[in-house]
């Protein structure tokens, strides 16, 4: 499947609204090391490895606007306790990333930093069991793999994510419709590529991101495989604290 253009979606006022980059770092906990992933010659994205057992599956982790990696210091834990390998990934602005946040590098850095964890967990000797999440904005960057590395992928995972597009409201009166209808129909093509198993998680009172437009991306992609777990009086921000044990069981239960 060849990449999609969507330097459409760089304008400033989009950037604006979609990103909320943090220039915070701090060194890793013990057991996690860091790691700067080239994606191109220029740029550098930084991440985080949170790995507890070679045997157990890995998650390849994208996170929310307003996050970064060292935030999941003290959630990784809580991802081993579960036998499950983490690594998080910034994007350009956050963390100790260079750059500046952008929607095409966003989705086009997402194939540097798989490819770049795919390398490590075969030169470490970790088992081939893979798997790749997004929250929030991180979704589109889960998407992205999910549609270009299928057949070497577990499964995909969704939390208080959407994807689908729906970019009618950045359209002004100056920008070339055909061009937006046309992005939107080959986004869409994209979607329904997806036949990897899916888990999506949502908070039932999500304020940012409605329960009704996560369903509708879970019911574009075509995988026979799909499950749902709706984590009742949670919202955006506070699904992990709210629902932690179905959570952490759900991804468990999805991995095994």
């Amino acid at each position: 499947m060849e990449q999609l253009d969507y330097t459409l979606l760089d304008r400033q006022d989009i950037s604006l609204t979609m990103f909320y980059p943090r220039s915070e770092w701090n060194s890793p906990p013990p057991g996690a090391t860091d790691h700067m992933v080239p994606v191109n010659d220029e740029i550098v994205v930084s991440c985080r490895f949170y790995p507890c057992d070679k045997e157990a599956p890995s998650i390849l982790y994208f996170h929310g606007n307003g996050e970064v990696v060292c935030d999941y210091d003290d959630l990784a834990p809580i991802y081993n306790h579960s036998r499950l390998n983490l690594f998080v990934a910034d994007y350009r602005g956050y963390g100790a990333s260079t750059g500046d946040p952008c929607f095409s590098t966003m989705v086009s850095d997402a194939h540097g930093i798989y490819s770049y964890l795919r390398n490590l967990l075969t030169e470490g000797q970790f088992v081939d069991r893979l798997y790749v999440m997004g929250r929030s904005l991180g979704a589109i960057s889960a998407l992205e793999v999910a549609a270009h590395y299928q057949g070497q992928l577990g499964g995909l995972i969704l939390e208080s994510g959407a994807g689908g597009g729906g970019w009618a409201r950045w359209i002004t009166a100056s920008d070339d419709q055909a061009l937006w209808d046309e992005l939107q129909r080959r986004h869409l093509a994209k979607l329904q590529s997806i036949r990897l198993p899916l888990l999506t998680i949502h908070g039932e009172h999500d304020e940012l991101i409605p329960l009704e437009r996560a369903l509708e991306l879970r019911d574009l992609l075509s995988s026979e495989i799909k499950e749902l777990l709706i984590v009742p009086g949670a919202g955006h921000n506070d699904i992990f604290s709210v629902g932690m044990q179905s959570y952490m069981e759900a991804l468990q239960s999805f991995a095994d």
